[in-house]
């Protein structure tokens, strides 16, 4: 059973008059209904992934408002849906995580930007950047540059992200450029409230179709040579329509304060923390009524000159907050400042870091440089020690922690899910590299990213997602054995298929990729792919407990179909044959691509699946037998090499109660979900015989309580003799 978001998708029906209250992505998500969005489409990935999730899900309301909604394979199929916007007054809008959707997405945004739009094209991306991100720190300001494309960073503020979307549509159509909505992890997950408005059905939709199609325009195409008039247009046209609709919708706001010697412009998006920050020097009050007047540009392209200009001049100093490198506002806003002779001093990355994310620490260190050397009526002295005072802080929560170990604190990186079925795959690895010697792994994005971590730390490069088998293929030749590629079923259909899987067959490449194929694109919130197992499978098998994977051959299929001839499925918790696997591969003599498809069902999924079956069973008094695994103490010698092998969190260390014996001894604590790896590593790895497994029978049998009783007079018999 996958996540069900049926409150969500009932805050989407809200009408004109009542109070939304939630998250920021759910926000957006009502606006785009409000705004009389006709189509929608993208990629899940956080922090954008509930935007589609409850799209999709919400598929009966769409289909009333006459939305269509679509998942897509990848961010470059979903840029290429906002084509619909070139010819017909039609507004879309698609999501992805930036800044690697948007890299997918480039090609289609690139030719969708020079013939521009006609009906209004919005792109919401997760600007996953900062300490939180889980990708290259990298900024989506770049494209909004390169490609002539409106950059909207709202104020973190339901009310104001709102009504950003409807003017983001209507920016678009009036400047004819699509439009980028960019939120912050932060500005997704904020919470609040805001005024509904009823939701637009689109004037043509799925409910009101189109005739015709539009008359052939080769204009709108992004083929040369209109594309040289595209180019005029961008900058004759397009980019000051953009400033005047900026202008004349007050998009940007500006925050008086008694200061006026003093300014500072910020990105929307980093309002917030500005205001934070400010407070600690009692330069704003809780109201957010900064002292130093403050530029907020909800839009941070294009910049409209004459508003900076008109901002700056007269001022001392003004500081640019922005988040990221390079400094891209900073540096327009410096050229905008000399070709108007204005020599106002310009500050920014000179007082703040120039890369990173910008906390509210980070923000009032930034501060305290600009008023210490242009406000010095301002005392600092109090923000400082606040300051001084957070570092000390977690600086002494840290010795402390460290104290009661009596060590360092170690290192605790993310890992796979208890009973992740791609961890045995990686411990079978390990004992396959005992047998044939190292492999250089190209690695991959999703869960399987977590084995480059110890105790595996395989995987010699990360390229994009689906691009593993592609990344070896300069390596491959110039290795005396043959390379492994990993890969997901998610990346698989993203992009693995076309760039790796057919590149290597057309160059008859010889090497081994490995696909996990647990059901679902798992690394971004288990979402359903082509080769997901059918709702039938998943709620009508007789037997809850059996992994679902193999009801779905389409990957297998696919790779048939498309020439691969040495194909083995392996289920990943047997460890010993997955073993025997990889060694065949690497040694085989068969000279071409060799596809090993570990098969196990993801283990969230399957137990959203098992867990309501279970309690059903329960509820009505039936027979349920749980697994469970343990390590017996007085058989454990305390070298550890099952946790070395397997990294399960719930297989950890314990005092030994042997006084006489120093090192601690396995166990197996709370938590463990029954899934048999340490045994499958014991017998694979032939490690120590310390393991048990042990049955949990709830509602036993008449029978199995008899047993269960003579079971126990025996052992205590045993005991006292």
């Amino acid at each position: 059973m996958e996540v069900s978001f049926s409150k969500e998708i009932e805050s989407l029906r809200l009408k004109s008059g009542e109070t939304f209250h939630g998250e920021g992505i759910l926000a957006i998500t009502k606006a785009l209904l409000q705004s009389g969005v006709a189509y929608v489409g993208g990629y899940q990935g956080a922090p954008v992934s509930h935007l589609l999730d409850v799209m999709v899900q919400a598929k009966p309301y769409m289909d009333e408002l006459g939305v269509h909604v679509e998942a897509c394979s990848n961010e470059a199929s979903a840029a290429a849906m906002l084509g619909a916007s070139i010819h017909y007054p039609l507004r879309g809008a698609v999501t992805w995580k930036s800044i690697v959707g948007t890299n997918v997405a480039a090609d289609a945004l690139s030719n969708l930007s020079s013939p521009g739009v006609m009906g209004g094209a919005l792109i919401v991306v997760g600007e996953d950047y900062g300490e939180g991100a889980s990708v290259i720190q990298e900024r989506t300001h770049a494209y909004a540059l390169k490609s002539s494309m409106c950059l909207l960073d709202p104020r973190p503020d339901l009310g104001k992200m709102v009504d950003m979307v409807e003017h983001g549509f209507r920016l678009s159509e009036t400047s004819n450029m699509p439009a980028i909505l960019e939120l912050r992890i932060r500005a997704c997950h904020v919470r609040g409230s805001f005024e509904c408005r009823d939701n637009r059905p689109p004037a043509i939709s799925k409910r009101q179709l189109m005739e015709e199609p539009a008359a052939f325009d080769y204009a709108k195409l992004a083929h040369p040579p209109v594309t040289f008039r595209h180019e005029k247009l961008k900058f004759e046209e397009r980019i000051p329509a953009a400033r005047r609709y900026i202008v004349e919708q007050q998009l940007n706001e500006l925050m008086d304060g008694p200061r006026q010697n003093l300014g500072i412009i910020v990105q929307g998006g980093i309002y917030n923390a500005l205001i934070r920050a400010l407070q600690q020097f009692g330069l704003c009050d809780a109201f957010g009524q900064s002292e130093i007047p403050i530029l907020v540009l909800n839009v941070t392209y294009p910049l409209v000159p004459e508003q900076v200009a008109a901002f700056a001049i007269g001022k001392r100093a003004v500081l640019v907050v922005e988040e990221g490198q390079p400094e891209y506002i900073e540096q327009e806003i410096a050229t905008f400042l000399r070709r108007r002779d204005i020599n106002t001093p310009l500050h920014g990355k000179d007082m703040l870091p120039l890369g990173g994310e910008y906390s509210v620490e980070v923000v009032a260190a930034g501060i305290a440089a600009f008023v210490g050397q242009y406000a010095t009526d301002v005392d600092t002295a109090s923000a400082t020690a606040w300051l001084q005072g957070n570092i000390e802080r977690r600086s002494a929560v840290g010795a402390q922690i460290a104290a009661q170990l009596n060590q360092a604190l170690p290192v605790r990186p993310p890992g796979f899910c208890i009973g992740c079925p791609e961890r045995p795959v990686f411990s079978a690895l390990k004992l396959a590299q005992q047998d044939v010697g190292p492999v250089h792994i190209a690695a991959d994005i999703g869960c399987h990213a977590f084995g480059t971590f110890a105790p595996f730390s395989f995987g010699h490069s990360i390229l994009g997602y689906g691009m593993s088998l592609a990344s070896r293929a300069g390596v491959s030749p110039m290795m005396a054995r043959r390379t492994l590629s990993i890969m997901g079923d998610g990346g698989f259909w993203h992009n693995g298929l076309l760039t790796g899987v057919q590149s290597a067959l057309f160059n008859g490449d010889d090497a081994v990729l490995l696909i996990f194929k647990n059901g679902y694109t798992s690394a971004t919130g288990t979402q359903d792919i082509i080769s997901t197992p059918s709702d039938d499978a998943k709620f009508n098998a007789s037997d809850k407990l059996q992994s679902l994977t193999q009801t779905n051959t389409t990957i297998e299929k696919t790779l048939q179909g498309l020439g691969i001839q040495w194909l083995r499925t392996v289920h990943t918790y047997h460890v010993e044959e997955m073993r025997q696997t990889l060694n065949e591969a690497f040694t085989t003599d068969f000279n071409g691509l060799k596809v090993i498809i570990a098969e196990g069902e993801c283990q969230l999924e399957r137990q959203r699946r098992i867990k309501p079956w279970l309690a059903g069973l329960l509820q009505r008094g039936k027979r349920v037998v749980r697994v469970k695994y343990g390590v017996d103490e007085d058989i454990c010698n305390g070298d550890h090499a099952c946790i070395r092998l397997s990294g399960c969190p719930t297989l950890t260390l314990k005092d030994n109660p042997d006084p006489l014996k120093v090192d601690p001894v396995a166990t197996v604590i709370d938590g463990c979900v029954g899934c048999g790896l340490c045994g499958a590593n014991a017998h694979a790895a032939t490690l120590c015989p310390s393991f048990y497994r042990a049955e949990v029978i709830q509602n036993p049998k008449w029978h199995e309580r008899l047993l269960g009783s003579v079971r126990g007079a025996l052992v205590r018999a045993l005991q006292t003799a």
